[in-house]
């Protein structure tokens, strides 16, 4: 079938792939100039240094997004730093998990954190023994803060909300707890590396953008980039006209608002869905710094007040080319957002001066935002289907799914969109 895929991001990379592997002939639309959405790297600078548009990690649970890599030809082994789940803050060890088959690996961390009082973590453990027994799952309509509420405060402090915000890009008290219990299933609980961190030793779009980029071409499909769609209809013959060209099948992969613009003539009721999603942004902010290697190549924050970043990156662990530079995460953006950027800028340069001990501040390098960064994983939400109608599937990070707006979470429905076509 001639299948069109609109939208180069994860979700429609993915798409095209399995789509082609299976033998269609694929043309794919994206409005940018270069594929990857909104997990791509962008274009060198003056100097040649390429940044990514936002600080991305795996873990290793995400199977599907790993086995495409291999697929197109790379090997996760040697693109991605794999290390076990450690949540270290500059000044003290968190929770970090042991090798290992994952409920003893999960007790052993827990037990060995001494950070945390004893009656802290006990009471961890009986939490999590009660989320085990309801098979990880809750009432819809639940918070995560309401979910945790009986949780010590120092579990909530410096394990709940962070990953919480790192998973969702929700704050605690507005994210699904539905949806928190599915992401520490898989990734605590699914198996041995589940929650391995994997943080790319690449630019972000060689991990799979621009090796998807080679394999499409090299198997004679189509990539139409800086090309927006502005038209989807049904053909006389019962397929589709896109953009006056004839397809068998599409698939809808590019943003939820892009998706119910085009597909508003044709299911109202689903581009009404579509369009209702709310989004939370992210800032990543790059700094260069002349300090010394930091503990770990990741950094857990408290966030407060002035202190706006959750997470930090030590890039120059990760790549030697990226030597004194580092990424700091602001995840649920929102009210930093509106303060402006330059503030938030600047907020992030004397947290890193403080948190790290720099005599001096460090030098900002660039600030990022992206405003639309993953809809709101809020409590009850109602996330649009995959089908749309006969022939015409969405796949994005957004669709009806297990995961919050995640990498995996976009390869998923990517390769699902293809698999139904």
């Amino acid at each position: 079938m001639r299948v069109a895929v609109i939208g180069g991001g994860w979700a429609g990379l993915a798409a095209a792939v399995r789509a082609c592997e299976a033998g269609h002939q694929i043309e794919l639309f994206d409005m940018a100039g270069q594929p990857g959405g909104r997990a791509r790297s962008l274009p060198p600078d003056e100097a040649g240094l390429r940044l990514d548009n936002g600080q991305h990690i795996l873990i290793g649970a995400y199977r599907r997004s790993l086995a495409l890599m291999r697929h197109l030809g790379l090997a996760p082994e040697a693109a991605l730093l794999r290390l076990p789940l450690r949540l270290r803050y500059p000044g003290h060890e968190g929770l970090r998990l042991p090798p290992g088959a994952a409920l003893p690996a999960f007790v052993r961390g827990v037990l060995a954190c001494r950070r945390w009082p004893w009656s802290a973590r006990l009471g961890l453990l009986l939490g999590a023994t009660g989320w085990l027994l309801r098979g990880f799952r809750c009432a819809p309509e639940l918070s995560v803060a309401e979910l945790c509420q009986g949780l010590p405060q120092p579990i909530k402090d410096e394990l709940i909300d962070p990953l919480c915000v790192a998973a969702l890009n929700t704050p605690a008290a507005q994210a699904s707890a539905s949806v928190f219990l599915r992401v520490l299933h898989d990734a605590l609980f699914s198996g041995p590396g589940s929650s391995d961190l994997l943080l790319p030793r690449r630019p972000l779009s060689e991990l799979l953008a621009e090796p998807a980029q080679a394999w499409l071409l090299g198997q004679g499909a189509v990539l139409r980039l800086s090309q927006r769609v502005q038209s989807l209809t049904r053909s006389a013959e019962g397929g589709w006209q896109v953009d006056g060209q004839a397809f068998d099948r599409v698939i809808l992969a590019c943003s939820a608002a892009e998706a119910a613009r085009l597909s508003f003539p044709l299911a109202p009721a689903w581009s009404a869905q579509a369009g209702a999603l709310h989004y939370q942004p992210i800032i990543t902010v790059y700094l260069q710094h002349p300090g010394p290697a930091w503990p770990a190549p990741m950094l857990a924050l408290q966030e407060g007040p002035q202190a706006p970043a959750q997470f930090a990156f030590d890039l120059g662990q990760l790549s030697a080319e990226a030597a004194g530079r580092s990424a700091w995460v602001i995840s649920g953006a929102a009210p930093w957002v509106e303060r402006g950027l330059d503030a938030a800028a600047e907020a992030v340069r004397l947290q890193a001066q403080q948190e790290l001990g720099w005599t001096e501040a460090p030098t900002l390098i660039r600030v990022l935002a992206e405003k639309r960064a993953t809809f709101a994983c809020t409590p009850g939400l109602q996330r649009p289907p995959a089908a749309i109608a006969p022939g015409l599937w969405a796949a994005g990070d957004y669709v009806e799914g297990p995961y919050p707006a995640t990498l995996e979470g976009a390869v998923m429905a990517g390769e699902f969109a293809a698999a139904n076509l």
